[in-house]
């Protein structure tokens, strides 16, 4: 009887500490992609770095790839790009859920600079778990 009053409780607490490490763990990935998306992340800072150097972000058409290669845009006699902005490979550019960032420039919410954004945990965009660089009016 006492063995099956200890595993009764241990089923108790476990049925209220899974959830909790679960929900411990995906808010751990939003706080990661936040950092990274955020004005102030690594991306937004390999962003502004090419910015800087070219004289603008990179378009919806050359996207993030152009963090790491340079665009056919971009004259390759003038040495403005002077990449690659972000090391590693465009592949390993993912969110941490393993999926592509998504990039809009100009931005349709930041007007003068660039749209970046993380489908979230549904990998649906428009939904409520977006990641978003912008704040919506």
């Amino acid at each position: 009887m006492e063995v099956l009053m200890v595993a009764a409780i241990l089923a108790l607490l476990a049925a209220f500490a899974v959830p909790a490490l679960m929900r411990s763990g995906d808010e751990a990935k939003i706080n990661l992609c936040k950092a990274a998306i955020g004005r102030s992340g690594s991306i937004a800072q390999a962003l502004n770095k090419y910015r800087f150097d070219i004289g603008r972000y990179p378009d919806t058409s050359e996207g993030l790839e152009a963090l790491y290669e340079r665009p056919n845009s971009v004259d390759a006699d003038s040495n403005k790009w002077k990449g690659p902005y972000i090391e590693g490979r465009i592949e390993e550019l993912r969110d941490p859920w393993q999926q592509e960032y998504e990039y809009k420039a100009p931005g349709e919410f930041n007007e003068d600079s660039y749209d970046l954004w993380s489908l979230g945990i549904d990998a649906k965009d428009g939904t409520d778990d977006d990641i978003k660089n912008w704040v919506e009016k």
